[in-house]
C-alpha cells in the first residue's frame, strides 16, 4: 500500500528485486514507476523466478540498475553493496520488516549516513520479524502507518522540481525568485546559523525564520560547494575544510 500510494503521489519506488516486500514494492508500482537495483549483472537477475517481473519493470518504462558487469552472477557479499545503491537513490528509505540481522538495516544505516530519510513501520516487540524496525525507532526513524507519513515527511524536499526541463524552460519573470535565486541575507543567515555541530534541518528553518523551499535550496547549493556535511538522521553541520 505504501508503494502504490507513493507512487500515485508522483515517486517513483526503488527496491532490490528480492522477494517478499522487495517483490511487492516493485509489482505494486509497476504503473507509476520504480526502479529494480540488482546485486549481479543486468543479465543474471536474482532470483531467478523474478525474472518476468523485471521484464515487466522495463517493458512499462522502469528501470534496471547494477554497477556490476555483465555475465556477473551475484554473491552473498555483493548484496550489501547493491542496498548501498538502493539507499544513495532514494530520497528516504521505508522499512517494513527486519530482524535484527537483516540486510533491511544495513540499506536504513547507509540512508542516514547519506543524509536520507529513513522511515519504519512498528511492529509486536514479540515478533522477531520487527525487532530491527522497533530499533529503528529507538533510533530516530521516523513512524510510519501509511503512506501519508512518508509524504508528509518528503513534501518539503520535493515540493519544488529543480531538474524539470518545464521549470527551466520558464520565463525568469515566472519563476519564484525565493526559488531560484536565494536572497543574499539569506544565504549568510543559514551560514552563520551552521557550525560543526549536527542539527537537524527543521532547527535551522525555526532559528532563522526562512521559508523550508528556501533553506531547502541554500543547503543543496552548500553541499554542491562543498561546503556542507550530512549526518544520520538527516541532520547537517558546516564543513571547516573549506
Amino acid at each position: 500500500m505504501i508503494a502504490r500510494d507513493c507512487g500515485r503521489a508522483g515517486y517513483t519506488i526503488t527496491s532490490g528485486l528480492a522477494r517478499g516486500i522487495d517483490t511487492a514494492a516493485h509489482r505494486a508500482s509497476l504503473e507509476t514507476g520504480t526502479i529494480a537495483v540488482l546485486a549481479g549483472g543486468l543479465d543474471r537477475p536474482y532470483p531467478p523466478e523474478n525474472i518476468p517481473l523485471l521484464e515487466a519493470i522495463v517493458d512499462r518504462g522502469g528501470v534496471a540498475v547494477s554497477e556490476m558487469p555483465f555475465g556477473w552472477e551475484p554473491r552473498a557479499r555483493d548484496f550489501p553493496r547493491r542496498n548501498r545503491l538502493i539507499a544513495g537513490i532514494a530520497l528516504g528509505t521505508v522499512v517494513i520488516e527486519a530482524a535484527e540481522r537483516s540486510g533491511s538495516l544495513i540499506t536504513a544505516r547507509l540512508a542516514a549516513e547519506f543524509g536520507r530519510l529513513v522511515f519504519a513501520v512498528p511492529g509486536s516487540p514479540l515478533d522477531p520479524r520487527s525487532h530491527g524496525t522497533n530499533g529503528l525507532l529507538k533510533q530516530g526513524a521516523i513512524v510510519t502507518t501509511s503512506a501519508s507519513d512518508v509524504l508528509e515527511a518528503l513534501s518539503p524536499l520535493t515540493q519544488f522540481d529543480l531538474f524539470s526541463t518545464q521549470v527551466l524552460a520558464r520565463e525568469p519573470e515566472k519563476q519564484p525568485s525565493t526559488l531560484l535565486s536565494p536572497d543574499e541575507d539569506d544565504r549568510a543567515a543559514i551560514v552563520s546559523a551552521l557550525g560543526p555541530t549536527p542539527v537537524e534541518i527543521d532547527d535551522v528553518i525555526r532559528h532563522t525564520g526562512i521559508g523550508a523551499a528556501a533553506v531547502y535550496l541554500i543547503l543543496l547549493e552548500l553541499d554542491l560547494a562543498g561546503r556542507l556535511l550530512r549526518h544520520s538522521g538527516g541532520r547537517v553541520s558546516l564543513s571547516l575544510d573549506i
